[in-house]
């Protein structure tokens, strides 16, 4: 490439959820001299944003909040004005969501576009001059296609103004929510995809500012849109396979730990996302894993998409496995049972519910008429309730079976509880002290820890009936 001027001053990014924040509060940290601005239709989320009160942020990251308060408005701002913030901008990153489609062609697998199409429409309804478009959302391949189709079609017909030129680029974000400053600000490479020069340089030169350039990878719009579905599938894949292994180590009397421990060590396989839980959830995982059976069945593959369906297959059945094993405890039966969940995150470190498996395994619980008390140090109330139909259990309400209770109380949560489950790794919960919190719950008490994160000497003195996933029934003094 010949060397080109650093032309970028202002950016635009649409979408201010759990890429477009994350991302934009890191470039704003790094490019001090370049105007970034958040928008999002969503006026109580860009109120949240702006909330003078930065716990109330609607996106939880370690390390966010310092980055909002050092920037926020000095060079980063958010805003629901999508008309000035787009036609003031140099670049425009799209990071809007891109569910799986509920209905129509591709229903259950495919990725819905409407948001990405509605903001390619906006764009080139408001961008003035050459604008620079860049793919954030996870999408599906050959969606570059269609914005690049939606920006001609628009100029073409907009009032005969020919002075509107794009580029339009792919470059998927890798960050893991928990870890996502981190990611950002240090990660393994960074995606570019396109085939304008002049564009693919003006992005390289933006991520430069922190980011070394030999990380940059530069590809084809199609291998980039491609290379994160990919990504995702792979560590999918990682998850289930480890989770199907702690299955087989419950029974024989393996344990999953020394497994993953042992597999890890091996250089080709490695140690990151060997960890057994409940199963994975999050936003990508199942929706990218979803979009690659769509697309393989779509080029006529019905052999690689049973494959990668498998994956998913095998993550819905460890979250039924362990609501079952859990309701088999109590002799097929949890009715008026009080059951402490801690943790409702998909993960720890984010407040991230989507997909979470809290989400099927306290419904199947509630089903079978147990009385659930959750908490989760980051998660609001508001928050869980929009995952369950039931009708949740007040403070004295006598009635408890199949019904639910938030609460932020420790003490609360295990009193008289019959069961606690771990359903997130918060770091608040490698510290209870169970032969303390005990004497609170019903006797006999159990604890069924999912993640894996509490060792049985930290139960000594409890009489706490004990089950940890890879691992089985564990005898405790």
């Amino acid at each position: 490439m010949n060397n080109i001027t650093f032309l970028i001053k202002k950016i635009c990014c649409i979408g201010a959820g759990y890429v477009g924040g994350p991302t934009m509060s890191v470039i704003a940290e790094n490019c001090p001299d370049i105007n970034v601005t958040l928008v999002d239709l969503d006026e109580k989320k860009i109120n949240d944003w702006n909330n003078s009160d930065l716990n109330k942020l609607p996106v939880y990251e370690p390390g966010l909040k310092n980055l909002v308060e050092k920037n926020r408005n000095i060079n980063l701002f958010f805003t629901t004005n999508l008309n000035q913030s787009i036609s003031e901008a140099d670049i425009v990153f799209i990071s809007v969501n891109t569910p799986t489609k509920t209905n129509g062609l591709g229903s259950g697998y495919a990725s819905d576009l409407k948001w990405v199409e509605s903001s390619a429409r906006t764009v080139a309804k408001y961008a003035s001059g050459h604008t620079i478009i860049v793919e954030k959302s996870t999408v599906p391949v050959r969606t570059a296609e269609l914005i690049k189709s939606i920006l001609s079609s628009s100029c073409n017909i907009s009032e005969g103004n020919n002075s509107k030129t794009f580029s339009v680029l792919s470059s998927p974000e890798f960050l893991a929510e928990g870890t996502a400053i981190k990611d950002l600000e240090n990660p393994d490479r960074v995606l570019i995809g396109g085939e304008d020069e002049y564009a693919i340089e003006q992005l390289s030169l933006l991520y430069q500012k922190w980011i070394p350039k030999n990380k940059i990878f530069i590809t084809n719009v199609w291998s980039s849109e491609l290379s994160k579905l990919t990504a995702n599938a792979f560590l999918a894949q990682r998850i289930s396979s480890i989770n199907a292994m702690s299955a087989l180590c419950e029974p024989t009397g393996a344990d999953i730990k020394e497994v993953s421990r042992a597999i890890g060590a091996d250089s080709r396989i490695g140690t990151k996302f060997l960890n057994a839980g409940p199963g994975f959830g999050g936003s990508c995982f199942q929706k990218d894993l979803l979009n690659m059976i769509y697309l393989s069945r779509f080029y006529g593959l019905e052999e690689v998409a049973n494959y990668w369906e498998q994956v998913i297959l095998l993550n819905e059945w460890q979250k039924k496995r362990i609501s079952k094993l859990i309701i088999e405890t109590f002799y097929g039966t949890v009715s008026l049972k009080k059951i402490g969940v801690l943790g409702f995150a998909f993960k720890s470190n984010t407040n991230d519910t989507r997909e979470s498996p809290s989400i099927s395994i306290v419904n199947e619980l509630l089903e079978n008429g147990a009385s659930v008390v959750i908490h989760d140090p980051k998660v609001s109330e508001k928050q869980i309730s929009k995952f369950f139909d039931n009708e949740k259990i007040g403070q004295s309400n006598s009635n408890f079976e199949g019904r639910w209770r938030y609460t932020s109380d420790l003490n609360l949560l295990f009193k008289d509880a019959d069961a606690i489950i771990i359903l997130t790794e918060w770091e608040d919960y490698l510290h209870i002290k169970w032969k303390i919190m005990s004497k609170l719950m019903r006797k006999p008490s159990w604890l069924f820890d999912t993640r894996g994160i509490v060792e049985e000497e930290k139960l000594n003195g409890s009489n706490i009936n004990f089950w940890r996933v890879g691992k089985g029934f564990i005898k405790t003094t």
